[in-house]
């Protein structure tokens, strides 16, 4: 899934619910980085920096399950609403707020603030 429309300076229209997959995710390809968006079992959608804090794995890889992702390279869980390491592992992912309009996703290309591997 790529960036298609911009709505303003910040948020990005980047496709519809229905193109990710329950439990799935989608890159979008930024100037910045890639960002991962992810929709879980309860058809809540998030997004990531698609880097894993702990070796930089792509979380957009990993396995959703329930408001988590596991990295597909040393299974470290991150909270898909924060960014956060599961405890006892620590760092963070930079989260990055969504929108939902319909079945319509917008992106913010600004991160949440409370990261700081933004």
């Amino acid at each position: 899934m790529q960036a298609v429309n911009k709505m303003s300076e910040e948020w990005i229209k980047v496709g519809d619910i229905n193109d990710i997959p329950k439990l799935g995710a989608r890159i979008v390809r930024t100037d910045a980085g890639d960002i991962a968006v992810f929709r879980n079992a309860e058809d809540e959608v998030f997004a990531l920096r698609d880097k894993c804090p702990h070796k930089g794995g792509p979380l957009s890889q990993g396995i959703v399950h329930g408001r988590q992702v596991a990295c597909p390279l040393h299974n470290w869980n991150i909270q898909l609403d924060s960014g956060m390491a599961v405890a006892p592992d620590e760092g963070c992912a930079a989260a990055f707020p969504i929108r939902l309009e319909g079945v319509t996703i917008y992106l913010s290309l600004t991160p949440d603030d409370g990261c700081p591997n933004k």
